[in-house]
């Protein structure tokens, strides 16, 4: 894959024109509306040009108006908020849009770990700007958490309280473009919407009656102790793929069967990847090296295969 390729996201529908190739498998894509947005070069598939000479040149988009913010009741009009300020970074903002004054906390969650953003009160029809962000980091966003504590300042039926926490993809995200209530811009938008709710205890009792024993568990067939990942054991016509769709290809099929293996209970699995340029061990390698229930790994098996082998050890 380089630079210039036109490439679509597999688990979307954005297409656009790779601009950076960096080291760990990561490209920087062009899309349509101008955004950069990072992915894994195993995220996307390039767009050939016999593709288009085959299925012809798609219709030109329709031109449609830009959609209405997300709805929300109004003592639920709570938005979270990232207003572009150029091609590579947004700012984060939330919105109040109701009739209810909340105390807002929004912070950053690393695992076990928090940092707060913000701890305000949010009036309303008051918006807040708390931090800033580039375009080209989203995957290694942490999840935002956001707390919402109304504020009553008077005797009356309590409102509970209530959090949301979002771990933005950028297959997703790009969906979210909407017109900002208060705040007026267009931006993507994301609705906080309640997630406590008053328990009905008489409903709740006759939804438990009716709920079915758990099933037993599905057994997760074993794969071969020993995989192929030659390509032409993959694909029954490797000399029409690309280096990169093979390479796609070899790595779908190694995290597949390593899936498999440590769902089955296996104790150990061996990889035939192939000496080659070296690539695909590099990369099954240095995978292997993020997963924390890999006892480890070797190359095996030299006496047949060279390094073109690797033997894991699942704990």
């Amino acid at each position: 894959m380089n630079i210039g390729d036109k490439v679509r996201l597999l688990h979307g529908k954005e297409e656009g024109i790779v601009r950076k190739v960096s080291s760990g498998g990561r490209i920087e894509v062009e899309i349509e509306d101008g955004f950069i947005i990072p992915a894994l070069k195993t995220e996307v598939v390039i767009i050939a040009a016999a593709e288009k000479s085959y299925f012809g040149e798609s219709e030109p988009p329709k031109t449609v108006e830009s959609p209405l913010p997300i709805s929300a009741p109004k003592d639920q009009g709570l938005y979270l908020a990232f207003l572009p300020i150029n091609d590579q970074q947004l700012s984060l903002y939330v919105i109040n849009d109701s009739n209810q004054e909340y105390l807002v906390h929004a912070s950053e969650v690393y695992g076990t770990n928090h940092r707060t953003l913000l701890a305000s009160t949010l009036t309303k029809g008051e918006h807040k700007k708390f931090d800033d962000r580039m375009i080209r980091d989203m995957e290694e966003w942490p999840s935002f958490l956001l707390r919402f504590i109304p504020i009553q300042s008077k005797l009356e039926k309590a409102i509970p309280p209530f959090e949301r926490q979002l771990k933005m993809r950028a297959t997703q995200f790009f969906k979210h473009l909407s017109k900002a209530p208060i705040l007026g811009k267009n931006v993507y938008l994301f609705a906080m919407e309640r997630s406590t709710q008053e328990l009905d205890i008489k409903n709740l009792n006759e939804e438990l009656s009716q709920i079915k024993p758990t099933p037993a568990p599905i057994k997760v067939k074993k794969p071969s102790r020993s995989i192929d990942l030659h390509i032409e054991a993959l694909h029954n016509q490797p000399d029409q793929l690309s280096n990169s769709e093979k390479m796609r290809i070899q790595l779908e099929v190694f995290e597949k069967n390593l899936n498999q293996a440590i769902a089955a209970g296996m104790d150990e699995i061996t990889f035939i990847h192939g000496i080659g340029n070296g690539v695909l061990r590099k990369e099954i390698h240095k995978r292997l090296s993020q997963i924390g229930n890999i006892k480890y790994f070797q190359d095996t098996q030299k006496d047949q295969w060279g390094y073109g082998a690797t033997l894991v050890r699942i704990s």
